[in-house]
């Protein structure tokens, strides 16, 4: 699409999007297939008339869930803020709503600016699985240790090697640059709790590589069956081998719940009942 208005000022967009990933191939746009990047751009489009390019806080895999995922944009259009965020929920599929809009500086990027990202990961333990909640958790009635499942999550905390839980190629997850193939990364917290039927696994980190959440979930119900020991959660950092720890859960149980950026405000908006509300 050409840009209609090439020689307007543009402002610079911080759009908080909440979805449901079941039925998107991700975040990042590909060629025929439906992608949550790829159907917001469009709607995008459609309304300012202008060419998009959109940069998001993180390329959640496919079938992940998110309450409240960052992106930002630079756009000429005049369109207020709360007016844009009308237009584009009018346009956009329910499973995708766009939660605020607002003007950030013109440097501001929606990844590069992140602080931290926190994701949960939610793991059903009755014996029958509500069907409407099928789509956002990972059965699970079988026996597990929750307490030694707890003391694991906490062995994640800090600056570590997280090889042995990336993708087999190592890559980094969420459009986050390699920096030099560095697996190195910073857990501000790893916490495993309980409430009700659920069990909560809640990380926030500085960065994260590609199924690295998924993983250690694998590996913390590895923990819970008996087959590893959460004393041993240090081995298998050290080991710095994808095939020593658990495998990966699958994607339906994971949401992206919040990104955090230094001194901006609405860093909270978007509130989501079902991840949110379980913040410990």
């Amino acid at each position: 699409m050409k840009d209609p208005s090439p020689g307007l000022p543009r402002r610079n967009l911080l759009l908080r999007v909440a979805y449901d990933g079941t039925d998107f191939y991700g975040w990042q746009i590909q060629p025929d297939r439906p992608t949550i990047q790829g159907v917001l751009a469009a709607a995008l489009s459609k309304i300012t008339g202008e060419a998009v390019h959109l940069h998001g806080a993180g390329r959640t895999d496919a079938g992940v869930h998110a309450c409240s995922q960052a992106a930002s944009v630079l756009l000429a259009s005049p369109i207020p803020c709360p007016n844009l965020v009308l237009a584009l929920n009018h346009q956009l599929p329910e499973s995708i709503r766009i939660l605020s809009a607002e003007e950030v500086p013109a440097e501001f990027h929606a990844r590069r600016s992140a602080r931290s990202k926190i994701y949960r990961y939610r793991i059903y333990r009755g014996m029958i699985c509500p069907p409407q909640l099928s789509r956002y958790v990972y059965p699970f009635p079988y026996p597990l240790d929750e307490e030694a499942m707890q003391r694991a999550a906490g062995e994640f905390q800090g600056t570590k090697d997280f090889r042995s839980f990336a993708s087999s190629d190592g890559s980094s997850h969420a459009g986050e640059p390699d920096e030099e193939k560095s697996t190195v990364r910073t857990m501000l917290s790893s916490i495993l709790n309980r409430e009700g039927q659920e069990l909560f696994y809640t990380v926030e980190g500085s960065g994260f590589l590609n199924h690295m959440v998924r993983n250690i979930v694998g590996t913390l119900i590895e923990v819970g069956r008996g087959n590893f020991s959460a004393e041993g959660i240090g081995a298998i950092l050290d080991a710095r081998d994808r095939s020593r720890a658990g495998p990966t859960a699958p994607a339906r149980g994971l949401h992206l719940v919040r990104v955090l950026y230094p001194d901006l405000s609405g860093e909270n908006s978007g509130d989501c009942t079902d991840c949110l509300g379980r913040m410990s």
